[in-house]
């Protein structure tokens, strides 16, 4: 294993604990929707905590397959500006670069970016493989414990996610441009909050990450530039 794949995986430790909470509450939660093994390999190939708990919540709700799809579709939309951002850290044909961008996931905006404000892949294969084993081994436990555990909304679970968003972001507000992004995505959201659709000011206001793509002096410029005047 090379030094950065070892750098990305211990990056993933402090999100580990979270990541397998969230996993042992969708267990619970589906287990008596759609089956354990259906749970789990939901899991193992979606790997997408929002999206899946989107679309649990469409067939709870007596919603079909189709309805529930749609859901973690759109919910999974926010991964388009992500994958702009990680583009140029990936490499070989088309395909095989699809194919490595499966491994983005919300953390790895922060984990797997490299000390010059480039994202590293290595990084994000690292990390992504711990949250991978939290995600699918804490499913597979909410699964199996099911109704011997107690109901996850009574330990607050359900704020671990705005918790976990929120340090992200904490994370990324960097520069000026960034903080313009911010607060723009906060106003789509609140915004569309009154009169949208549950989850698609969230997408919406995803699409704010493409001012990302406007030319710019990078923060790793910045800090080269920096140095050289030191």
């Amino acid at each position: 294993m090379s030094a950065t794949l070892r750098g990305g995986a211990c990056r993933a430790v402090p999100v580990f604990p979270a990541t397998l909470a969230l996993g042992v509450s969708f267990g619970v939660l589906a287990a008596p929707i759609i089956g354990g093994v259906a749970a789990v390999a939901m899991s193992a190939i979606v790997f997408a905590g929002g999206s899946q708990f989107a679309a649990l919540g469409v067939l709870a709700g007596g919603g079909g397959a189709l309805a529930a799809t749609g859901a973690g579709l759109l919910m999974n939309a926010r991964f388009l500006p992500m994958g702009f951002g990680f583009a140029p850290a990936f490499r070989g044909g088309r395909l095989w670069r699809a194919a490595q961008g499966q491994a983005i996931v919300d953390a790895g905006l922060v984990l797997a970016r490299a000390d010059d404000g480039t994202y590293d892949r290595n990084l994000l294969f690292g990390s992504t493989a711990v949250q991978f084993v939290a995600w699918v081994g804490g499913t597979a436990v909410g699964v199996l414990a099911g109704s011997a555990l107690p109901d996850p909304d009574a330990f607050g679970i359900d704020a671990i996610f705005p918790a976990f968003y929120i340090a992200l972001l904490g994370g990324e507000l960097r520069d000026g441009r960034a903080r313009i992004a911010a607060l723009l995505a906060v106003g789509i959201v609140l915004a569309g909050a009154s009169f949208l659709p549950p989850g698609v000011p969230v997408i919406a206001a995803s699409a704010v990450a493409l001012i990302g793509l406007i030319p710019g002096e990078d923060s790793g410029a910045r800090k080269k530039k920096e140095e050289t005047a030191r």
